[in-house]
């Protein structure tokens, strides 16, 4: 009996201190995570894999047009009555608090013309009123080019900003062929078979590009432009969030080119009995539609015609175009995107 009361109050000890030592360690343990949770300052904020997302865009785009036929000799030179549409499909990727990378495929007309534009009154315009040429090119333009927004937005999709200006910079590629209406009768006054017809320019070589020129023309050593040019896109604009997954962007962007044939016009007139046709001949020089033919003895003759001073004949100082200067195109575009995957579950938990 007495061996069993020790033996009771033996475990009845050990109980307790067992206990005791188990109270002690959860105080200890939630002390440490009181001094855990009191120092704790978050952790730097990165711009995670939930802030990344892609958005499909449409937009609605009016181009101008800079060049040799444009109404004056200035570089910022237009004519805003030929402003013709253009149309985008869009598609852009977030990677950063400011940064998006977009892709896009846009066509758009070009057009221009000395008849419509120039002013025969001014003094600075008149020439080009006389030189009477006129183009319409469509361009096929593939870009990618990267916005900078002004405001950041460290958040998710859900959480950007409600409108940031931004700015843009990218390259572009883009197919184009300038066109012209052909006249309804050559320069010998033959009826054309292309008559009212949009001919193409480049083909024609209305600057001597196919033709056999003496190393003495002033065109010699001249070159078939390519269909194929390069572009830097640039500009500015502004964002502004329509909804949880719409966005509405507006921008006024230009085009630098390398090339000064957008309008197939840029260096001088050639002997036109070495153009391949009669409609070469008629594409390339058109002043007599305006001023009608020189008089006898006052003009350069040629088999059948004759050309006002200046024009349509080959001389360094008869110049068609400005060929140290590449034609530029103005694109003011309205885009709306939508957020790609979006969807309103994953919005209310983020």
């Amino acid at each position: 009996m007495r061996k069993l009361c020790i033996l009771l109050a033996s475990l009845i000890l050990v109980t307790f201190v067992a206990e005791d030592a188990l109270a002690q360690m959860k105080r200890r343990n939630i002390k440490k995570n009181n001094k855990r949770i009191s120092s704790f300052r978050g952790k730097k904020s990165h711009f995670g894999k939930d802030k990344i997302y892609n958005a499909l865009g449409f937009s609605v785009n009016a181009m101008n047009y800079y060049g040799d036929l444009s109404p004056l000799p200035q570089r910022v030179s237009t004519d805003i009555s030929f402003t013709r549409p253009g149309f985008g499909v869009s598609l852009t990727h977030r990677f950063g608090p400011r940064y998006s990378l977009q892709g896009q495929f846009m066509w758009g007309v070009l057009k221009g013309s000395d008849h419509d534009s120039a002013d025969p009154n001014d003094d600075n315009a008149h020439s080009r009123y006389w030189r009477n040429l006129s183009f319409r090119n469509n361009i096929k333009e593939l870009s990618v080019v990267a916005y900078f927004d002004l405001f950041e937005n460290q958040s998710t999709y859900i959480s950007r900003v409600k409108w940031t200006p931004y700015a843009y910079l990218g390259a572009a590629g883009y197919l184009h062929n300038p066109k012209a209406q052909a006249p309804a009768t050559d320069l010998t006054g033959a009826p054309l078979a292309e008559a009212g017809d949009w001919v193409a320019l480049r083909e024609l070589g209305t600057e001597g590009q196919h033709a056999p020129l003496d190393d003495t023309d002033t065109n010699f050593g001249i070159k078939p432009y390519s269909s194929l040019q390069f572009a830097i896109p640039f500009g500015a604009g502004v964002r502004l969030r329509l909804t949880e997954v719409l966005d509405l962007w507006g921008d006024i962007g230009f085009r630098y080119t390398f090339t000064d044939y957008l309008d197939d016009v840029s260096q001088n007139y050639v002997n036109l009995d070495k153009l391949s046709s009669p409609l070469a001949k008629a594409m390339s020089y058109r002043t007599n539609e305006i001023l009608g033919s020189p008089p006898p003895g006052t003009g350069v003759d040629y088999a059948g015609f004759s050309v006002w001073p200046g024009y349509g004949s080959e001389h360094p100082d008869n110049v068609r175009g400005h060929k140290g200067d590449r034609d530029i195109y103005m694109v003011t575009s309205v885009r709306i995107t939508y957020i790609l995957g979006a969807t309103f579950h994953r919005a209310k938990f983020r």
